[in-house]
């Protein structure tokens, strides 16, 4: 029986839920020539959300470009991506890319490489000795859209790479000063939010002001209720909405997880889905992340597992108290401010208006089970 739902990868068509004032602000601005930036903890759906957009707008005359910078180290890999992405989406044939990449890339010697099957395993490499040529990689979607007479909108997954880069501000500073300039349209988004806030809030950064801000917000169980029941039904089985509900509230509706834990219910399934399916299934979610969860524990200093005892203990705020401090042996209240950050910068916790929670809600059910006394 096929699986009624959908998690660790780009949800769509019956699987993508709810998000239809997202869906139709990016879609304006996409169509409207507005750049726009998505924030939020990972795995909340902005790629599922982009590609849905992708699919609304895209036609003969709007041409979107998705490309994931992932295994971004260097300028070298941001270019190379960069290039190999624009040109294989823009065109429909193997030949025409080559044609495109020589007629638009001259300056910068294009080598290509495919594989076994030439409309999939495709590449660019690049000479990048004149380092002033660059520019003319960053001015590639304009160039296309001037030839072609089409609108281009370029979609980056993980662009806080850019933030590894050696000397960061001043690449960062390049890639604004071409994009400002062109009627390319750009969507930036990726999974670390602290390191996107850093690129995109602060009015010291080169990025600041780039676009339309977009924080997404999770998706309301009054959405994934009747989903999840939906789902059910189609299969043949039932859940009570009361029941997809508790699967909601447990990982507080986080979009991967929800999905994730509903199918575990489901196949613990055989009619009407009980408790002894739910606590099955959530023990083996707990299970399924336990190693990785060891892994974020074992690395901690003894006063940030202290911070998450109070964090799992539902204390988000005042940490610098006399009483919490003493509590949960933080020392002296000048630490807080340095553990808060370790912390962020491992993805453990999302910090919003000083309100701290766990980034990730599985995480938190486990870390009370091993943790708390």
């Amino acid at each position: 029986m096929e699986n009624p739902f959908l998690f660790g990868t780009a949800t769509k068509h019956e699987w993508f839920i709810d998000r239809e004032s997202d869906t139709e602000r990016l879609s304006t601005n996409f169509r409207n020539g507005v750049n726009s930036i998505l924030i939020s903890p990972r795995r909340w759906g902005k790629t599922s959300l982009v590609h849905k957009v992708a699919d609304i707008v895209q036609d003969t005359a709007i041409k979107v470009v998705v490309m994931d910078m992932f295994s971004c180290k260097t300028e070298k890999d941001f270019y190379t991506i960069f290039a190999t992405q624009i040109i294989k989406q823009t065109a429909s044939r193997w030949e025409e890319w080559v044609e495109n990449a020589k007629q638009f890339l001259s300056a910068v010697t294009p080598k290509f490489s495919f594989g076994a099957d030439p409309m999939n395993e495709f590449a660019i490499s690049i000479d990048f000795s004149n380092k002033q040529l660059n520019e003319e990689i960053l001015k590639l979607p304009q160039k296309i859209a001037d030839e072609k007479g089409i609108k281009i909108v370029v979609c980056i997954d993980e662009f806080q790479q850019i933030a590894e880069i050696g000397d960061s501000i001043t690449f960062q500073k390049k890639l604004r000063s071409v994009w400002q300039l062109q009627d390319v349209t750009y969507c930036l988004y990726g999974s670390k939010k602290h390191l996107l806030n850093a690129i995109f809030s602060k009015q010291s950064m080169p990025f600041y002001k780039f676009g339309d801000v977009i924080f997404l917000q999770k998706i309301d169980a009054i959405h994934w209720i009747p989903y999840i029941c939906n789902q059910f039904a189609k299969t043949g089985k039932n859940i009570s909405e009361k029941l997809a509900q508790r699967i909601c509230q447990t990982v507080e509706n986080h979009s991967s997880y929800v999905q994730q834990f509903a199918w575990l219910v489901w196949l613990r399934t055989e009619q009407t889905a009980d408790e002894t399916a739910f606590e099955q299934a959530l023990q083996d979610l707990l299970d399924q992340n336990s190693m990785l969860f060891y892994a974020y524990s074992e690395g901690l200093t003894a006063l940030q597992l202290n911070f998450l005892r109070a964090l799992a203990n539902d204390v988000n705020s005042q940490f610098s108290h006399k009483e919490i401090l003493q509590k949960y042996d933080l020392g002296a209240s000048a630490n807080i401010a340095r553990v808060k950050k370790a912390l962020e910068n491992k993805e453990l916790v999302d910090i919003s208006r000083n309100i701290i929670i766990f980034n990730d809600p599985v995480f938190k059910i486990w870390f009370k089970k091993e943790f708390l006394i």
